[in-house]
């Protein structure tokens, strides 16, 4: 028999060992088969040839074809597909149930819960089926049009519109009510404290949302979420508007904040999986502006409402619309853009036609644990937020920022309803003082995105955080500048009402350009972390806007507007050296840090060793690549012991330095394999942009790379016969 025939008659026996019997009892075809090939040969034949079978119809037998693992080793070479197709498996490594402990804990305690059942029918049970990875389903290179990236601009643009209007919508309903707060504090008998936290209670609801919507758009996808929480807030919105006694006004904005906080937890994922690098930053900026100019466009809005005869409760009746108009364009129009779950898709279809059950995407392997769950959702971020200094310093400054934004929903009505007695409509006009410094940071950003991209095109696409804090430094001093601006033109009517409102040209201009850079600092220095640290810095901000409001009056009416606003500006002079500490001394910050993975100091590590082998004065030839030997492998083992410093840091908490799950040691490889390749994925795409463009050059480029990979090599070899030696004198 020639090896296809053996191969095919392997097949069928493996996959009807019943009915292979009664055609060969004596097993006449293992004669035929060497023993060495039947030892090594897997349990099931599944992974030598894919066997369809329909009863009462002849068996139809498909040839082998390589497996996944062999394409992404040996067919895709492009640097794009390669790099989604692990930035994938880590995705897959950091969902809740995704590692293989949630697995092997499932199995166990089923095990020993209860006996293995018969298979049933008098069947036997089936063989082994052969590696799930060979059947699990990829992208079909790096242009597949079913990727997110890979989607038309205009129906990137159009589902990018419906999302930001959906965060508009639910910004938006967070200071509409506060217009209304005086009228339905009188109209219920309670004081203006109480009443305050109609909008206080909302914000605490964007504390907690983030904890159940980021797990589920993990496990189920982008557009799940969106739909489920923008119908909530719709509901909770009306429940609201048609409460007949406070209690209800109270826990229906707490719960509208909760499904409100959907899209501010969901909707910058959404625009990382549809935009690459150069485009991701304006997306986020347009998303952050949606954000904050929510909060300034409601009260004025607000307030005419409620002077009306409309009424207070017709500002959760437009808000209910905006969110329901929002549900209906995402249920109609918003497609899922989440790279695992798209695959799930692909892999149902090539299930239903093909009809191999054991095709499979790497999402539909996970299975939820409670405990995995609590892990990274609730405890990982706490940790992250007060243990990495960086994430704390940032997040209580970014907390600081948000607060203010809430607690201006009270100093302006002091100042322009108080002391310029304009009605609460016109009274909330001034506002635009601050949405006009936003655009104007917005313009700045856009500007600045350019140069952005060029710097990162030029260090091979890998991001250094500090370069987002120059602008952080101009925005916190504007910032400073407007509170003191604010307290010192709003407390008497003397001065003209505009020189007040012109002071938001500095507070919005402050607070945009230092909350968005500062997001893009966390989200560039912790990167498959940075889920689990902006949801500790959405925590921390949501409670300082949530209490912010509370004490505002107070503090206004007790201080002045005068000296309130000094000591406000005086905390925000205080934290503008916080970006300048961090451009010193970030890269040697994230260097200790157990979270961030600072691929740009890798890489910079990598230079310095290249540089130095390359000092030794030519290699072995000459006799002088001894001493390039020797510099590079003490820098090699002082990066080694760096790594094992960060890697046994935390001591107690298995792989919390890595912690792309609990206890899996394949997605601690991988991770690994991650960091360590960085330089030559880098290389790999620098070489590939050369081949699209026609440069010239690559291949020598290539080979000297191919020099220096073996000179590494043979400084390794030379440190360990070095070690040996050492040893041997020792002893």
């Amino acid at each position: 028999m020639n090896p296809e025939d053996l191969s095919i008659a392997r097949g069928e026996r493996d996959a009807s060992p019943e009915r292979w019997r009664n055609y060969d009892p004596q097993d006449g075809f293992k004669r035929h088969l060497p023993e060495e090939q039947e030892e090594q040969r897997p349990q099931s034949s599944s992974s030598d040839s894919v066997v369809l079978q329909d009863i009462g119809q002849s068996t139809t037998v498909m040839q082998r074809v390589p497996t996944q693992t062999e394409k992404i080793n040996t067919l895709e070479k492009h640097p794009t597909a390669l790099n989604r197709i692990e930035t994938h498996r880590t995705q897959h490594s950091t969902t809740v149930g995704g590692g293989l402990r949630a697995r092997q804990a499932t199995r166990q305690s089923t095990k020993q819960s209860r006996p293995l059942p018969d298979f049933g029918a008098g069947k036997p049970y089936p063989p082994k089926l052969p590696n799930r990875e060979e059947y699990v389903v990829e992208f079909n290179g790096h242009d597949d049009p079913s990727h997110a990236q890979n989607w038309t601009m205009k129906r990137k643009l159009f589902i990018g519109a419906i999302l930001a209007f959906d965060s508009l919508a639910a910004t938006f309903g967070s200071s509409i009510f506060s217009a209304a707060t005086r009228v339905v504090s009188q109209q219920y008998g309670v004081s203006m404290e109480v009443g305050t936290l109609t909008t206080s209670l909302y914000v605490l609801g964007y504390a907690f949302g983030p904890i159940i919507w980021a797990p589920i758009s993990e496990l189920y996808g982008r557009r799940l979420p969106i739909i489920i929480g923008a119908f909530g807030f719709g509901l909770f919105s009306v429940a609201v508007a048609t409460a007949k006694d406070l209690q209800t006004i109270m826990l229906g904005r707490f719960f509208s904040g909760l499904f409100g906080s959907c899209p501010l937890a969901v909707v910058a994922a959404v625009f990382t999986d549809m935009f690459d690098n150069a485009h991701r930053g304006l997306a986020i900026a347009v998303f952050s502006m949606t954000v904050f100019m929510g909060p300034l466009l409601a009260p004025f809005i607000g307030g005419f409402i409620t002077i009306s005869y409309l009424g207070w409760r017709w500002t959760e009746y437009i808000t209910a619309i905006m969110a329901f108009t929002a549900f209906i364009l995402a249920l109609l129009f918003q497609k899922e853009s989440y790279p695992p779950v798209i695959l799930v898709g692909k892999a149902s279809e090539l299930r239903r036609r093909t009809k191999n059950w054991g095709i499979h995407a790497k999402q539909e392997e996970v299975e939820v644990d409670i405990k995995e769950l609590m892990t990274k959702n609730v405890t990982r971020p706490l940790r992250i937020l007060f243990t990495e200094p960086i994430v704390l310093l940032v997040s209580t400054y970014m907390a600081f920022l948000y607060g203010l934004l809430y607690l201006f929903l009270t100093a302006y009505a002091l100042v322009f309803q108080g002391v310029y007695g304009m009605n609460s409509g016109v009274g909330g006009l001034p506002y635009f003082g601050m949405v006009l410094g936003e655009l104007i940071a917005f313009a700045v950003v856009v500007f600045m995105n350019k140069g952005y991209v060029k710097k990162l095109d030029a260090n091979h696409n890998i991001p250094v955080p500090e370069w987002r804090l120059p602008l952080v430094l101009v925005g916190a001093v504007s910032f400073s500048v407007g509170l003191f601006w604010f307290g010192w033109t709003g407390y008497t009517s003397s001065i003209p009402w505009i020189v007040p409102t012109l002071s938001g040209l500095c507070t919005g201009f402050g607070i945009f350009s230092v909350f968005l850079q500062l997001l893009n600092y966390i989200v560039d220095a912790y990167l498959m972390f940075a889920a689990s640290a902006i949801a500790g810095n959405t925590f921390l901000r949501s409670i300082f806007g949530a209490i912010f409001p509370l004490f505002a009056t107070y503090m206004f009416d007790g201080m002045g507007i005068n000296y309130a606003g000094t000591l406000l500006g005086c905390v925000a002079a205080a934290m503008v050296p916080l970006p300048i500490v961090f451009l010193l001394y970030g890269k040697r910050i994230r260097a200790k840090s157990k979270f961030a993975p600072a691929y740009d100091l890798k890489m910079e590590q990598k230079q310095r060793d290249l540089e130095s082998g390359n000092g030794g004065g030519g290699g072995d030839e000459d006799g002088g690549g001894g001493r390039g030997k020797a510099v590079n492998g003490k820098e090699r083992s002082r990066s080694t012991e760096a790594e094992g410093e960060k890697d046994d840091a935390g001591d107690g908490e298995p792989l919390e330095a890595v912690e792309t799950n609990q206890g899996d040691v394949g997605a601690e490889q991988r991770m690994e394999e991650m960091r360590q390749s960085a330089l030559s994925r880098a290389h790999e795409i620098e070489v590939a942009r050369g081949h699209e463009k026609g440069l010239k050059g690559t291949t020598t480029t290539t080979r000297s790379r191919e020099r220096e990979r073996e000179r590494e090599e043979q400084v390794e070899e030379g440190g360990v016969q070095g070690e040996a030696e050492k040893k041997e004198k020792v002893g």
